[in-house]
């Protein structure tokens, strides 16, 4: 599960990040984010731009947003069958938190990747501007704090990630695993 992370870098590290075109500016939190906050996330209209959407699904069925997807069952929930294959983005960010139970006790982490300010977790965006983030099973660093962890698509697979002509299930699923390059954990 991924329940909160940051975003330490300002809109225009963002755009010089991804290349990509901004049309408005807003305010957004960098140091914490959490479910429903408004955040910047990378889309791709023709060409990629950085648009403002709230963090989590909403549905009639639950009172509480849908804040993450998993990757294993992306395609078989109606919720996000039609997103992954038409609403995909990036969810860019410097960290992510898991909680590590340690002896009855809950530790907070913070986890980034080594030699990478920004990196991108794996969205899912709808019709209404809200975005969820994908989650999979945890890589080997992260299996002692968490069982699952967001996916991490890697900078050369960004653009393939953005692609709505891309459909084919198959390729886009081998980009929802376990980020294996070196975390940091603080």
């Amino acid at each position: 599960m991924c329940g909160r992370y940051s975003l330490d870098a300002d809109i225009d590290e963002l755009i010089d990040r991804y290349k990509a075109i901004l049309k408005e500016r807003a305010v957004y939190n960098m140091e914490e984010v959490f479910p429903t906050d408004i955040q910047p996330i990378v889309v791709n209209r023709d060409k990629q731009e950085i648009v403002f959407a709230k963090w989590g699904f909403y549905t009639d069925f639950t009172n509480r947003p849908i804040i993450n997807a998993r990757a294993e069952t992306i395609n078989e929930k109606t919720l996000f069958r039609k997103h992954f294959l038409l609403g995909r983005c990036l969810v860019p960010a410097t960290s992510f938190f898991e909680w590590e139970k340690n002896d009855g006790k809950k530790i907070k982490r913070r986890i980034s990747i080594e030699k990478e300010k920004i990196f991108s977790l794996a969205g899912l965006m709808d019709e209404s501007g809200s975005f969820t983030i994908i989650t999979t099973s945890a890589n080997q660093q992260m299996k002692g704090i968490h069982d699952r962890m967001p996916v991490i698509i890697q900078k050369d697979k960004e653009e393939i990630w953005l692609n709505h002509n891309i459909k084919n299930p198959n390729q886009l699923n081998s980009m929802l695993i376990p980020y294996n390059l070196p975390l940091v954990i603080d």
